[in-house]
């Protein structure tokens, strides 16, 4: 079973979100990044990109496949985690603790509409 961290929010395309004040800190969750299989690329936005809810924002790809990865929340991109990028392997390592890109959430009540981690287990089985 994989592993989902409480505290945080989950998008139903796999994708966490750490909400700390008005920043969102955003990575893939351990179920995606089993399903994936070793990660080889990492395709993230730099700092500056505009981010929509529900909409691509870069993409991983694995020895098995190539995903989109799609923002749980609309904001401003502040920072892009430069050691993912260089080290993709880190995701399959700790999935939670390889963050992808940090937001200045825009819509905070966006929020409300991610599931809670009771709910994202239920799907992530």
């Amino acid at each position: 079973m994989s592993k989902v961290v409480d505290g945080l929010y989950y998008a139903k395309s796999h994708e966490w979100l750490k909400v700390e004040g008005n920043v969102g800190i955003v990575g893939i969750s351990d179920y995606a990044q089993a399903q994936l299989g070793s990660i080889v690329f990492v395709d993230l936005p730099e700092a500056g990109a505009k981010v929509t809810m529900e909409a691509e924002f870069g993409a991983v790809e694995s020895v098995k496949a190539a995903s989109d990865l799609l923002s749980p929340i609309s904001g401003n991109v502040i920072a892009t985690n430069q050691a993912v990028i260089d080290n993709p392997e880190l995701i399959n390592q700790d999935a939670f603790g390889s963050w992808l890109i940090k937001i200045e959430i825009a819509n905070p009540s966006e929020v409300d509409q991610l599931l809670s981690a009771k709910d994202y287990r239920f799907i992530s089985k």
